[in-house]
């Protein structure tokens, strides 16, 4: 197969940040997606319907006007949101769920919850409302081993959670591990999963063989390749309950290249041509579109998108960076060759 036809694409989750940087990097997701949700982990975050509309205007500016897309708010839920939010951002179409980070798991994450139960009454609000809950889902006991963050959260916090509230949407966000896996396969309820570029094509090795590699490091962390696996047969099945989702996070070269580096990956200019590289591998192209264009509208309640868009199978080499100064970003795989390529990218 030469060429592959798509029906255009949506991001389920991805990091347009703010300012100058949203500015550099907005347009890599609108060439190729109809619709991405946007991540609220601001500084500060979004934690009201007001912020995430202005930040929407934002976007919207950043965005060049011949693109075709529609970018897709949401809140950032702390202990102290109002209910009242709650129903504001259920009855406002732009607002398309509401993010759970539990405290201190990730970049910009110290404003989230430290304890599911206190949030409990908001949970049993959206359930009332049927508003979508986005879960980064690791626990972040400084005893947990970060390999296991993922699988003790779904056994000690998710399964309670979806007991109490049956009927809550619930997506849960770059699943990494088989627990995860075979947990969204075979749960009884209205739950799915995003995917990203990443786990599918590179495990832990990547990461830490031969000297640590920083733009392969995110979080969820990459895991064994065992893990790997199991997420390319889920993405590839055919299952509804996956679907795309990039959890592309720019960082400055200077935020990565520290004492501390940040976590995230910068996968948008190429998202869709590694996840073309990753079905291909599972001689699997003939299950990307529901993947990456069908399930998550589907599960979002959203009409398809009805244009296209068309991937080559031609050698595509990643630079080494993209932009300058303040906006220097090392893209995943800089300096490596894919298979294929997004037509007029």
């Amino acid at each position: 197969m030469q060429t592959i036809t798509l029906t255009r694409p949506d991001d389920w989750h991805v990091h347009l940040r703010d300012g100058a940087m949203l500015n550099a990097v907005a347009n890599f997701t609108a060439r190729q997606f109809g619709r991405a949700v946007i991540m609220p982990n601001l500084k500060p975050p979004i934690t009201t319907v007001a912020q995430a509309l202005a930040y929407r205007q934002r976007v919207v500016k950043a965005i060049a006007p011949a693109a075709k897309f529609t970018p897709l708010m949401t809140l950032y839920l702390t202990e102290s949101t109002p209910l009242q939010e709650i129903d504001r951002a259920a009855e406002h179409a732009d607002i398309i769920g509401v993010k759970l980070y539990p405290a201190g798991a990730t970049t910009h994450s110290d404003a989230g919850v430290g304890s599911l139960k206190r949030i409990w009454p908001l949970l049993e609000r959206m359930q009332q409302r049927d508003l979508p809950l986005l879960i980064h889902g690791e626990v972040t006991d400084a005893d947990c081993d970060i390999f296991d963050r993922e699988s003790v959260f779904i056994e000690r916090e998710l399964v309670p959670l979806r007991r109490q509230f049956p009927e809550l949407r619930i997506v849960l966000e770059h699943i990494t591990t088989a627990q995860a896996a075979d947990y969204i396969r075979d749960a009884e309820g209205p739950i799915a999963a995003t995917i990203t570029p990443q786990h599918l094509l590179f495990n832990r090795n990547h990461l830490l063989v031969g000297g640590i590699k920083p733009h392969y490091y995110c979080l969820p962390v990459l895991k064994r390749a065992q893990h790997q696996q199991a997420l390319l047969a889920a993405a590839t099945s055919g299952n509804p309950r996956f679907f795309l989702g990039t959890d592309s996070a720019p960082h400055r070269l200077t935020d990565k290249h520290s004492a501390c580096g940040c976590a995230g990956c910068f996968s948008a200019p190429q998202a869709m041509a590694w996840y073309a590289q990753a079905f291909a591998g599972q001689h699997a192209l003939s299950q990307l579109e529901g993947f990456a264009s069908v399930h998550g509208a589907d599960f979002y309640r959203l009409p398809r998108n009805t244009d296209t868009i068309t991937l080559t199978l031609t050698p595509n080499t990643i630079p080494e960076h993209y932009g300058q100064h303040d906006t220097q970003v090392v893209p995943l795989g800089a300096g490596q060759t894919l298979n294929w390529q997004l037509n007029n990218a």
